[in-house]
């Protein structure tokens, strides 16, 4: 047993300690040359992710403000003893607005035109198309591919 553990000795000594530039010398050389990226056509472009993001703010952001604020208002009024406000209606005008702001969220998604320019200004027109993408991107792959021939 002795004999095993000073070949072990022995075999660690044999070893060659390398300073930092030669051991990485050769490394640029067996490195892999760097690829181009591959333009990936299944994601939203961002000339339209901006626009949906601009007809979300305005759809969607301004009646969720709205919501928030009712509350705001409403305690205001109630504590300087300007109108009795049944909570009841406030909680009611305030679900009325966040209703709001999530069809807005829906409006600003399904109105985005898809092409460079930006289209009409409330982009009705553009529902119908981006209705029938939506359902595509849902379909199993094979099936899509199975519709288009």
């Amino acid at each position: 047993m002795k004999k095993k553990q000073s070949k072990k000795k022995t075999q660690n000594k044999k070893k060659k300690n390398y300073s930092e530039t030669t051991a990485f010398a050769n490394i640029e050389k067996t490195s892999i040359p760097p690829t181009k990226p591959k333009r990936s056509s299944s994601g939203i472009p961002k000339y339209v992710a901006d626009r949906m993001a601009r007809r979300i703010f305005f759809t969607a952001g301004i009646p969720t403000i709205l919501g928030m604020s009712v509350f705001v208002v409403s305690y205001i009024i109630v504590t300087r003893n300007i109108a009795e406000i049944p909570p009841s209606s406030t909680i009611a005008i305030s679900a009325l607005f966040f209703l709001l702001g999530l069809a807005g969220l829906s409006f600003g998604i399904l109105s985005a035109s898809w092409d460079k320019e930006p289209g009409s200004f409330f982009g009705i027109e553009n529902i119908p198309m981006n209705i029938q993408r939506a359902k595509a991107a849902f379909k199993p792959a094979t099936q899509n591919f199975e519709d288009k021939s």
